[in-house]
């Protein structure tokens, strides 16, 4: 009976489901204040803990990629085993937090769970809802970002309980989402192959000037994308300290300026409609490169209109990924788009790693003016995107 009615609202599930895994992806920045109160953690070690999620979600993908794995099993299984074990690594840091490096690894284990649970939710819309499936992109990856900032919701709303219960709600949340997909199931559009992807096919999409193109400006969104992701409690606390106000709301502002993308990438989706994807996704880039530009300069501005043009920042710094991905989805070589979409995924999270590195051991003697690092990804992106016009194929 329980199966019978999620299979009749499969999109409605697998975003939610995505949200709950995806939680797993910042649990530790979501504490990271509890972490440096208590363990002496400074901004540089929960970068380095950052770097080894997507460290090990990096990996994870290509290991998919090369393998063929997602072809030859079932994605709602491969689904619910990353979540199960992404829940139990996520909760094994509980023990390894003060035991470097095995809280590193811990860290890389729950990202490489994470390649099983990000894409394999986009392999799930496909078989499902094969008719619906740019709308269904944009609510998948407004629940990527609504699940990044869940951690930090967990610890607003658990402000005088240890560190340690809002990184065991997330592992709770992955294993929730995994056993809403274990009784979904598979859709009925997508048959398994016993095909394997060669990494040389991927990289051969790069050849294609308009898929180049597209992949540039999905280059540039993803340097400056998670490097923002985990500047964000750190330029809270900065206003938060300004207004004197209280410490337990860092968390709470923190979830609002991450989720508040859900909004950027749902409503870029509409307009997408109108307008198409590759206008939106300049216009969101443009929009996101100025706020970097601008903030450091704005340093005087009152808390208030900081922390609103944080929020901005949120809103489209994520609305241009959806777009994206439909960009690339349509550029891509028709033999090769799985293969040359994994590898264009690689790549970009390969390079959220020295932008993450970059900004979270500057911080202590740059401070907001850090921000201007993650401005070359924006002007790059826009660059490579105005060659998308002027290629044919």
């Amino acid at each position: 009976m329980l199966r019978n009615t999620l299979q009749r609202y499969p999109l409605f599930v697998i975003v939610l489901a995505q949200l709950c895994g995806t939680s797993l992806w910042f649990s530790i920045n979501g504490v990271w204040i509890s972490l440096s109160r208590e363990l002496g953690l400074s901004e540089s070690d929960v970068g380095s803990l950052t770097l080894s999620v997507q460290a090990g979600f990096i990996i994870g993908t290509l290991g998919i990629a090369v393998t063929g794995l997602a072809d030859r099993y079932r994605a709602s299984y491969i689904f619910v085993c990353s979540s199960l074990f992404g829940a139990l690594m996520n909760a094994g840091f509980v023990l390894t937090a003060a035991s470097p490096p095995f809280d590193l690894a811990m860290r890389f284990l729950t990202g490489l769970c994470l390649a099983g649970i990000y894409p394999l939710g986009m392999k799930l819309v496909i078989g499902w809802t094969p008719k619906h499936t740019g709308a269904a992109l944009a609510w998948l990856v407004a629940m990527l970002t609504l699940g990044t900032a869940m951690p930090h919701l967990l610890r607003g709303v658990t402000p005088g309980l240890p560190w340690q219960w809002p990184l065991l709600g997330s592992s709770a949340l992955a294993l929730l989402g995994g056993l809403m997909i274990l009784l979904l199931g598979d859709g009925p559009h997508l048959p398994l192959t016993a095909a394997r992807t060669r990494l040389r096919r991927g990289l051969s999409g790069l050849k294609s000037p308009r898929f180049r193109a597209v992949a540039g400006g999905y280059f540039g969104h993803c340097w400056e994308l998670y490097a923002f992701w985990t500047l964000t409690p750190l330029l809270i606390t900065r206003e938060v300290l300004r207004m004197q106000a209280e410490p337990a709301l860092i968390p709470l502002l923190s979830f609002m300026v991450i989720g508040v993308g859900f909004v950027g990438c749902v409503g870029g989706g509409r307009l997408s409609r109108r307008f198409g994807s590759q206008r939106v996704a300049n216009q969101a880039l443009a929009i996101s490169g100025a706020i970097c530009l601008a903030y450091p300069v704005l340093v005087w501005a009152p808390p208030g209109a900081l922390l609103v043009l944080l929020m901005l920042w949120g809103v489209t710094v994520i609305a241009d990924s959806p777009q994206f991905s439909a960009l690339a989805a349509a550029t891509a070589p028709r033999e090769f788009v799985g293969a040359s979409l994994a590898v264009m995924n690689a790549i970009g999270f390969a390079l959220t790693i020295p932008a993450i590195w970059i900004t979270s051991n500057l911080w202590e003697t740059q401070g907001v003016w850090v921000t201007l690092w993650l401005l070359p990804g924006p002007i790059l992106g826009l660059w490579s995107m105005r060659r998308l016009n002027s290629q044919k194929g």
